[in-house]
């Protein structure tokens, strides 16, 4: 390897280890948020969320463990975006959580992977983005520029994968994230 390859790793991991600490930090904010961790790359381009758990999740501790997470990974990749440039949360890891620890928990997990695209994958991630963006509501497919970074809400990733219309819907608001780069 190189010099130039081997600073470049070293600032990589840098990097990786301060937004670790950082999301760490953010989970402290939020009790119960180590029930269901994020998971994926820290450092993510894409920073998608839904807004609670589904049993996979729960299960497995990890945000997008179900067959949700397994269709986000195919519908980002079609358009170019590989899972080990995708950082998955969930905004609620547990019933009842006040909105201001959601959203503030939220607004520093944002900052500490700085991702350029933010997917909400349903309605109540939308809502909990908004507010820790301190942007309007989110419309479903329509792509929202706020802080320098893509916003998007769909109509509901997980309901999707039992209703084909809405499938196709979700498909379709997905694909703004390809209009823009």
């Amino acid at each position: 390897m190189t010099g130039t390859g081997l600073v470049a790793d070293e600032l990589r991991a840098l990097f990786e280890a301060k937004a670790r600490a950082e999301l760490e930090r953010a989970d402290a904010l939020l009790a119960g948020s180590d029930s269901v961790r994020w998971s994926g790359d820290p450092q993510g381009r894409v920073f998608v969320v839904k807004g609670a758990p589904d049993p996979e999740d729960t299960a497995a501790g990890s945000a997008f463990a179900g067959p949700d997470g397994g269709a986000v990974r195919k519908a980002l990749a079609a358009l170019g975006l590989p899972d080990d440039a995708i950082f998955y949360a969930v905004a609620r890891p547990e019933r009842g959580a006040p909105d201001e620890a959601v959203r503030a928990r939220l607004a520093l997990q944002i900052e500490a992977v700085d991702p350029a695209i933010v997917l909400a994958a349903d309605p109540a991630a939308a809502t909990d983005l908004a507010g820790a963006v301190h942007a309007h509501a989110l419309d479903p497919g329509r792509l929202v520029v706020s802080a320098g970074r893509r916003l998007l809400a769909l109509d509901g990733l997980r309901a999707s994968l039992s209703d084909e219309s809405l499938k196709r819907r979700v498909w379709s608001q997905m694909k703004a994230l390809a209009t823009e780069d």
